[in-house]
């Protein structure tokens, strides 16, 4: 439709490139698929590689716009096992699906991971931008990395970064800048609302206290955790901890291992816990289980890292608690005053914060990205007014 004079550029045609396996749990896989279905909302003509299979949980992407490199295989990286694929098999499958689609825009993420996106760097021919992930400031094979495949580097037109955290391995590492623009969230989907309580409808019962995450990685802070157990149950006996993720682990007596759990139960467990405890003691670069606890209303007890930080709106007056990462006496205390003040200003101006990072704000700053790339107009318009 013209009006004014002005026509709204048209839909791209867009490859969005995942290095580890979307029917594997992780962020960065959310957020693929979270873009992908943004990007198609707003008209774009949307194809997914990655390795592995889709999930049932796909945010509405069809099986006939995802693409598999090949079988994933575990691999350490950035201080985690990895699912990506890599090898002969995964190199001709990833060249021909970067032939076969001619996209406007290719979209790797993570593309020095040694995986699809990698691969389908080297595969383009076209315009490319690539997202950072990675907060590893003093990794040397990073380092070693961006020097072996400077060529590859130099084929990304445009970088982005989740956090300023991971723009400054960006920066130091590849000696490239790269635009911030955070990850993204369907905040609406994790707001709590007592029409969308679990069928226990729980509404009392004993203190409970969430983990999220993998818990056979130390980074992820598990340890810390458990060791502040005994002073809390000096004040809360009945206290009821769950952790939930992949990772066999032996867990204390009030302590309940819920193993991986899915999207719907995750913001189940969200909404009716008391408190979200992110322990994190390293290397995270943004935090979006942070950012899904906030959106859902339960108060959060984080570590001082400074994307943390950062999404709780500062370490000065954050909108949840922040104690000294490693410490358990430091956690014992921000927990219990955490559950004594319940919810309230505190949680209600979290989920505030949170609309910030929703893909209706976060996704016309990646196809702001595309528009400078391409030397286009800008294909949507600045939140709160219309496209004419």
């Amino acid at each position: 439709m013209q009006e004014g004079g002005r026509t709204p550029a048209p839909g791209l045609r867009i490859g969005l490139v995942c290095p580890y396996a979307l029917d594997v749990p992780g962020g960065v896989q959310n957020q693929v698929l979270g873009l992908a279905a943004f990007l198609r909302r707003a008209g774009h003509d949307v194809h997914v590689l990655a390795p592995g299979g889709l999930p049932d949980d796909a945010y509405g992407l069809e099986a006939d716009r995802f693409t598999s490199a090949g079988a994933a295989m575990g691999v350490r990286y950035n201080g985690s096992v990895a699912p990506v694929a890599f090898g002969p098999l995964a190199a001709a499958r990833t060249r021909r699906w970067v032939a076969a689609h001619a996209v406007d825009l290719l979209h790797v993420h993570e593309p020095l991971a040694p995986s699809a996106s990698l691969l389908a760097l080297g595969a383009s021919r076209g315009p490319v931008v690539a997202t950072f992930h990675t907060a590893t400031p003093r990794s040397r094979a990073l380092r070693l990395a961006g020097s072996a495949l400077s060529g590859a580097v130099d084929r990304i037109d445009a970088g982005i970064a989740v956090s300023p955290t991971a723009r400054e391995v960006v920066v130091g590492h590849l000696g490239r800048d790269a635009v911030v623009v955070p990850n993204g969230l369907d905040v609406t989907a994790y707001e709590p609302s007592d029409a969308r309580l679990p069928a226990d409808g729980r509404t009392d019962g004993p203190p409970r206290l969430l983990f999220l995450g993998r818990s056979g990685e130390r980074r992820k802070g598990l340890d810390v955790l458990l060791a502040a157990l005994p002073a809390l149950r000096r004040t809360h006996p009945d206290l009821e901890v769950l952790v939930a993720g992949p990772g066999p682990r032996d867990l204390p007596p009030g302590c309940r291992s819920l193993g991986l759990v899915d999207e719907a139960e995750k913001r189940a467990l969200l909404r009716t816990a008391d408190v979200y405890v992110a322990p994190h003691t390293a290397r995270e670069s943004f935090g979006i289980v942070v950012l899904e606890a906030m959106a859902s209303g339960v108060p959060v007890v984080a570590s001082d890292l400074a994307p943390f930080a950062e999404l709780l709106g500062g370490a000065h007056d954050p909108a949840g608690r922040l104690f000294r990462r490693g410490d358990p006496e430091a956690l014992a205390a921000a927990v219990s005053a955490a559950l004594l003040e319940g919810r309230g200003p505190r949680t209600r101006r979290a989920r505030a914060l949170a609309h910030r990072y929703d893909w209706s704000v976060v996704g016309p700053e990646v196809l702001a990205v595309y528009d400078d790339v391409l030397g286009r107009p800008a294909l949507v318009a600045p939140v709160g007014e219309e496209v004419s």
